[in-house]
């Protein structure tokens, strides 16, 4: 009988410990300098520990410490040798790059989803070529980091940070985050996250942005968005919707060019207005697409389809509450929420 590959026996620390090589660790510490002038407390044991908090859903480093002291016999099956001081964690906190959590965030799931059979990443259908795009902001007790929203009448305006994330459909995890502060525009997202061609993005209409449906036009990526309500069009031509689409929903099917008028600036695109009524909300939803194939039932149901990210957002919020930050510096805020992604990103594997 061939050894078992269920981790029977081991603690569930050490199972989900066991899904991060070492070697990996070791690699990115090196290329960040995450090491650097460190005597113990070094990356591993850095990330062993903000994990353990995030499971046991730590809100001080006095609760986080006590807790590993509390354990301290059974710290050998995490990797760590000892208990770290409340101090020591708080300087590695400010101290260490921020970056070689997310570099080992984004490598951890390359390693897990970026490597599957070329039976399953081939596959043609719409559901395996569809991404979506979002962002959520995380409100803070400090201004660190500057918060959206107006200052409220005492004066006094919290600070939030902002978590742009790009998730596959089938993956029901995030396979790309930048975080930024909470004021960054969602837009700036576009720089950063390269999608493959032959994809389907479906994006909000805060993302909206002419020049960039322009760009994925040209690359070959198909987007379902929102039009935004003060869009200025000139119409192409009108469709014809059969009678089994309207029953889905479907009020109208248009080709149009978006102009802009009144913004000289604005980039010119050809792009499919698809009307459609929600029956359950009772509200009369307006679509643009550059996907010209595809029934207008089916561009509806791509867009519904991007409130998954909004359950992904709710899963990690609910799981790992991030209310209390153990530092109050951004390198720490950033630390402890590539954290919650990463021990996300563990469950889910």
């Amino acid at each position: 009988m061939s050894e078992s590959t269920l981790f029977t026996g081991q603690p569930v620390m050490n199972q989900l410990l066991s899904l991060i090589p070492k070697w990996l660790v070791k690699e990115l510490a090196e290329k960040h300098g995450a090491d650097r002038y460190c005597k113990n407390f070094f990356s591993y044991d850095h990330l062993v520990t903000m994990l353990y908090s995030t499971f046991s859903q730590c809100g001080s480093l006095r609760e986080l410490i006590s807790g590993l002291q509390v354990n301290q016999h059974r710290l050998l099956h995490l990797g760590l040798l000892r208990t770290p001081c409340r101090s020591t964690l708080a300087d590695a906190n400010t101290r260490r790059p921020e970056a070689f959590f997310e570099d080992l965030f984004h490598r951890l799931y390359q390693l897990h989803y970026g490597a599957l059979p070329d039976s399953r990443r081939g596959r043609k259908d719409i559901w395996s070529r569809l991404f979506i795009m979002d962002s959520t902001t995380i409100s803070l007790f400090t201004d660190v980091m500057q918060g959206v929203g107006r200052h409220p009448h005492n004066g006094r305006r919290k600070g939030g940070a902002k978590a742009h994330v790009l998730m596959r459909a089938q993956e029901d995890v995030a396979c790309f985050v930048r975080i930024a502060q909470g004021t960054e525009n969602d837009k700036v997202m576009f720089r950063h996250a390269v999608l493959p061609k032959g994809s389907i993005v479906a994006l909000d209409k805060g993302f909206n942005s002419y020049a960039q449906y322009a760009v994925w036009t040209e690359q070959g990526v198909v987007f379902v968005t929102r039009m935004n309500g003060n869009a200025v069009y000139e119409m192409v031509e009108e469709r014809e919707v059969s009678e089994n689409q309207r029953k889905l929903g479907v009020q109208a099917d248009r080709v149009v060019e978006m102009t802009g008028a009144g913004n000289p600036g604005t980039t010119r695109i050809k792009a499919r207005l698809v009307h459609f009524y929600d029956a359950t909300k009772k509200k009369l939803l307006t679509f643009m697409t550059n996907d010209m194939v595809h029934a207008p039932a089916t561009i509806a149901a791509i867009y519904k389809r991007r409130w998954q990210i909004e359950l992904l957002f709710k899963r990690i919020k609910h799981n790992y509450p991030l209310h209390y930050f153990l530092g109050d510096s951004p390198n720490a805020i950033k630390i402890q929420i590539w954290c919650a992604l990463i021990a996300d990103l563990l469950l889910k594997v």
